[in-house]
């Protein structure tokens, strides 16, 4: 796992181990980054259910201003700081251990993007895209990466998907809002 480009640019991540974390691949990453990249320079970047925050550190290395990596898990949150040191990127992360749906309904910042990334077939990307639409910026885009097989509703609040992108057996989901369509 590495930073595919910008400023940290073939910087080795660490991932942290055991079958908790499902990190993102490079392919879907770079899939991701094509979608928003005219929007990723200064923008504000949520990585929730962050893993090893490999989605926030890339964002932060294409130029994101500021980047919320959230995580339940204290292990994790433990690989997602040494990344962050690993690439100099302290001073643009913040890293939170807390329950994504709890961060969601009690947050008071608001983001340009969201990447959502939960345990696959859990109930928990459902749940996070409801709260997410509250937590957008006005233009924003809330991404969501998720199997095939797990469909998502066409609208969520004042949100619609705009386009999915099939990856294999991986699907990546952008929501904007209605009309921004």
């Amino acid at each position: 796992m590495r930073v595919i480009t910008g400023s940290a640019r073939g910087r080795k991540l660490i991932s942290p181990s055991g079958d908790d974390v499902r990190p993102t691949t490079d392919v879907v990453k770079e899939a991701v980054f094509s979608i928003i990249q005219f929007s990723v320079e200064g923008c504000s970047f949520l990585d929730a259910f962050a893993g090893s925050g490999q989605m926030g550190i890339e964002a932060v290395s294409r130029g994101a201003s500021k980047v919320y990596m959230i995580d339940s898990s204290r292990r994790s949150m433990s690989v997602i700081k040494k990344n962050i040191a690993l690439c100099g990127f302290e001073n643009k992360a913040v890293t939170v251990v807390n329950d994504t749906l709890t961060f969601l309904a009690n947050t008071k910042e608001r983001f340009d993007t969201v990447f959502l990334d939960p345990p696959y077939k859990t109930g928990l990307l459902q749940a996070a895209l409801e709260k997410a639409v509250y937590v957008v910026n006005k233009g924003g885009c809330i991404i969501c990466e998720h199997p095939r097989e797990e469909e998502l509703p066409l609208e969520v609040g004042s949100f619609a998907v705009k386009k999915s992108y099939r990856y294999g057996q991986i699907v990546i989901s952008v929501y904007v809002e209605k009309n921004d369509c």
